[in-house]
């Protein structure tokens, strides 16, 4: 890829939405859960997401959350090849992690 794909607003914009967006699962809490949840998506050439999945998960409702939070970024600016708009795959890790 000449390009590859990023958020509007770039990692710093990405990273400020799903800070404020994500909501620590009551379950997870009450059970001091931690960790970081890697999900998978695809960045079509129109910048909009699909294929949004959990590649490595902690439970406990970290998961459910950490794709609704992912799903709310798009659309993203997609990778270009050639000077043409192309489809490609994005891993992103969300950490949960509760102030002890």
């Amino acid at each position: 890829m000449e390009k590859p794909a990023e958020p509007r607003g770039g990692l710093d914009g990405l990273y400020q939405v799903l800070q404020k967006n994500i909501t620590y699962p009551v379950d997870a809490r009450r059970k001091g859960i931690m960790g970081k949840v890697f999900v998978s998506f695809i960045i079509e050439r129109d910048g909009t997401l699909a294929d949004v999945r959990v590649v490595k998960g902690i439970g406990y409702g970290c998961d459910e959350e950490a794709v609704r939070v992912i799903k709310i970024t798009s659309p993203w600016k997609p990778a270009m090849q050639n000077g043409k708009p192309v489809r490609s795959r994005f891993v992103i890790p969300l950490e949960f992690k509760l102030k002890r």
